[in-house]
């Protein structure tokens, strides 16, 4: 899922808008780390306690946007934001919303094109142009299909699934 702060996608056209979409959480601050980081901040610098509790509500708020989202039927969300606030003493409301939309790579010769776009239009249509093989039988693994490189890849090519 493609997740943006600004409200266009370079290279991009919205085709459609499925609306806001967020995530939240709140959590309490539990007592030893609440202590521990008292006792930090006398001294001044980072409070990995609280660091890690921050980014961890902000892991799962993003993943609740997202399912949201994908249920929805978008690609990407546009506008992105959090937003995080303090309920009572202890605990911690933390954010994540935005515009849930349909967003499709505009293609060569397209006005507003961008190098990425071209190159996801350009890779679908290879991806689609392949033909697809067989299923292997169960413990064997199928050889790969032209073009697609198993183990390495090249840096000059992507690497296919």
């Amino acid at each position: 899922m493609l997740i943006v702060t600004s409200n266009k996608i370079p290279g991009h056209r919205i085709d459609a808008v499925f609306g806001e979409v967020m995530g939240l959480t709140v959590r309490s601050r539990d007592l030893g780390s609440q202590m521990m980081a008292g006792f930090r901040s006398l001294g001044g610098g980072e409070l990995p306690e609280m660091t890690k509790a921050l980014y961890e509500s902000r892991q799962e708020v993003m993943a609740r946007m997202v399912n949201e989202a994908q249920q929805r039927g978008a690609n990407a969300i546009v506008a992105m934001r959090f937003d995080t606030s303090e309920m009572g003493g202890n605990w911690t409301e933390v954010c994540a919303y935005g515009t849930a939309v349909f967003a499709i790579p505009l293609g060569e010769g397209e006005p507003g094109a961008t190098g990425q776009s071209i190159y996801l239009t350009s890779a679908a249509a290879q991806q689609s142009a392949q033909p697809t093989t067989p299923a292997a039988p169960q413990g064997q693994t199928a050889p790969p299909a032209p073009g697609q490189f198993p183990a390495q890849h090249s840096p000059q090519q992507p690497f296919q699934q």
